[in-house]
């Protein structure tokens, strides 16, 4: 990867000492979403490796919460390693209204993958879970040992068991089968491609679609909530560096989180004020505090990632914001909304 050490070996020497390897097949469930779209960029950007077939599959492939649809998607494609990235996803007010769907569809999705990773003899799944999943009366920073010790916040439960479960799972697959199926956590990821409908739409994009109709309109950017809350963000280029380095090269079945430092962490406000600067936007800005804020904090520790991969840099959260909003601008009828 290009933001790893500079003692790695040029692209050329891993592919030429790859090309003597057996061939890997990697199938990225979701793979039209958020993070299949940046993994898909990155590897054609010079990321794939000679010995290696990327397949990226979204829902209108199969029907994941479906055991046959499952099934004869990984008969279709026999994978070697599946990055498992399909779920029912939603932001803070969707998950409000919506966990028994939330929780019934995603356990449905993580049975199927993680039993036809079985049947099918798949060497590796990496899964994404989320910070959501962290019990809600915690201390902090929260890691990789704590997923199970308490419940997770009321506003997301359905999401944050269905979630959990992987893991559980993972566990599961490791102690009767043998399997090194594991899962990554990372904070809250944006970027192109993201989905940005204002109903359903996480922080970010949510407000980068508010800020777009704001300028446009020429009306103030109403802002739900106090601004208050504190989160981790990381760039979905910078996340799908991350994914590709842990179905290469992590073996633990344990959880990783891949997150920004405790030290990047932003309030909403912050955000906010990043991506009315990325607009330059001169509008009115009113925050509706009769509106929920969620969580206040859920600060994540990447000590873990940082034993692994002590120089990675990431994407400057400014630089982030201002390449996510000229994309949604460039991409305004198509994107997701």
């Amino acid at each position: 990867m290009g933001n790893e050490a500079s003692t790695e070996k040029s692209d050329a020497q891993v592919n030429e000492m790859n090309s003597h390897l057996p061939p890997i097949k990697i199938l990225v469930t979701g793979g039209s979403g958020l993070v299949g779209k940046a993994i898909e960029k990155v590897i054609n950007e010079g990321e794939k490796r000679s010995n290696e077939t990327w397949v990226f599959i979204s829902s209108k492939d199969a029907d994941l919460t479906n055991l046959e649809q499952t099934r004869q998607l990984f008969e279709e494609h026999k994978p070697t390693h599946v990055i498992h990235l399909a779920a029912m996803v939603g932001g803070l007010f969707h998950n409000l209204r919506h966990n028994l769907q939330f929780f019934t569809k995603n356990m449905a999705i993580n049975q199927n993958v993680l039993q036809c990773c079985d049947e099918f003899d798949v060497h590796k799944c990496v899964s994404c879970l989320s910070t959501c999943i962290f019990p809600d009366k915690t201390t902090y920073p929260i890691d990789e040992t704590m997923v199970h010790n308490g419940p997770p916040h009321d506003s997301n439960f359905g999401y944050s068991y269905a979630k959990r479960m992987i893991d559980v799972l993972n566990k599961g697959y490791e102690q009767e089968k043998g399997r090194k199926y594991t899962s990554v956590v990372p904070c809250n990821v944006f970027g192109p491609h993201d989905n940005y409908n204002l109903e359903d739409a996480h922080v970010i994009p949510a407000l980068i679609h508010k800020v777009y109709l704001a300028q446009r309109d020429g009306t103030p950017l109403e802002v739900f909530g106090s601004g208050k809350p504190l989160r981790q963000f990381i760039y979905s280029t910078d996340l799908a560096k991350l994914f590709i380095w842990t179905v290469r090269h992590y073996n633990e079945v344990e959880p990783i989180i891949l997150s920004v430092g405790e030290e990047d962490e932003v309030s909403i406000q912050d955000a906010v004020n990043a991506i009315v600067r990325a607009f330059d936007f001169k509008g009115e800005v009113i925050y509706d505090t009769s509106k929920a804020d969620g969580q206040f904090k859920k600060t994540a520790s990447n000590a873990k990632l940082r034993k692994y991969l002590s120089d990675y840099k990431f994407t400057p959260f400014e630089q982030a914001v201002a390449e996510s909003v000229d994309w949604f601008i460039r991409n305004y009828e198509t994107a997701r909304k």
